[in-house]
């Protein structure tokens, strides 16, 4: 079983809500003719990520209007259209929220329903998404796709810089994670989401935001890097985009993977959780004392 999921690079429209609804359905529809099962936007398209400006007042209070609710006609149209073109859309969104607004992702079937929804945990405290409220939980979904069922989990931006993230989701049953971004991906970040699907033998698809908005380089990776038992190691770059807007298209052999998980070593097959009770810790000691975090 191939699983394509459809990375949709593209520049926002900046806060143009009705602009951005329609170029997302513009890319979904080409997804589609592409034969992607999933099509998978890039962080907090309803608003083409646009922040406010903390220098002039009421701009926040201005930004935190445009969030929206899950029954908003932004979501009702994307949900109709994957009803439509039977396809699975990962849409993303500033999402109206108790107090401060969340930066979520939710995940459409194809039959129209809403699975999942994730909001972003990991929150950059030492920016303006201070003025969100973070997620608290890293669901997984099996999700119905016309090839077959697949679990499905997802970080957004920052969440794949903290591997508790992508472990958590391991744990949980994810095949794929999913990850929404916009920020520069440098070698260093690239690598490091490189090494979520090897440790934790998941495959990894991140959509970015194209040039000038950021650099693209939309990238998949494949949870094999030894196609055999004791085979030669192998490169598990799917696909990399380049800084233009487009759609790339990154295939998964869901099969492969399977076997895999059931054969080698990584995963959760030798872990040893007993001595991990550090990693729960709440205390912060030099040098990593941030007055900003919060926990």
């Amino acid at each position: 079983m191939t699983i394509n999921i459809a990375l949709l690079q593209m520049t926002g429209c900046g806060s143009d809500k009705n602009a951005n609804l329609a170029k997302g359905e513009a890319f979904c529809r080409r997804a589609s003719a592409m034969g992607a099962d999933i099509a998978l936007f890039p962080e907090m398209w309803s608003i083409g990520m646009t922040f406010f400006d903390p220098k002039l007042e009421g701009d926040r209070e201005r930004w935190q209007t445009q969030a929206i609710s899950r029954d908003d006609p932004f979501i009702i149209h994307f949900r109709n259209l994957a009803r439509e073109l039977n396809m699975a859309i990962a849409l993303t969104y500033l999402e109206r929220w108790n107090g401060a607004p969340r930066n979520t992702v939710s995940l459409i079937d194809r039959h129209g329903e809403l699975v999942l929804t994730y909001a972003k945990v990991h929150t950059c405290e030492f920016d303006v998404e201070a003025a969100l409220t973070p997620g608290d939980a890293f669901p997984v979904c099996a999700l119905d796709t016309e090839q077959g069922e697949v679990k499905i989990g997802f970080m957004i931006c920052y969440d794949r810089e903290f591997p508790e993230s992508a472990r958590i989701l391991m744990l949980e049953g994810a095949e794929l994670i999913l990850t929404p971004n916009a920020c520069t991906l440098d070698e260093h970040r690239v690598s490091q989401f490189k090494t979520r699907a090897f440790e934790n033998m998941v495959g990894v698809a991140m959509t970015n935001y194209a040039a000038p908005q950021n650099n693209g380089h939309s990238i998949a990776f494949d949870a094999v890097a030894y196609p055999v038992p004791d085979g030669e190691p192998r490169d598990t770059l799917i696909i990399e985009a380049g800084e233009g807007e487009d759609i790339y298209l990154a295939a998964f052999d869901m099969d492969n993977i399977r076997a895999y998980r059931k054969r080698e070593t990584w995963g959760n097959a030798y872990r040893r959780p007993r001595l991990y009770g550090q990693l729960n810790a709440q205390e912060v000691e030099p040098p990593f004392v941030r007055p900003d975090a919060t926990r």
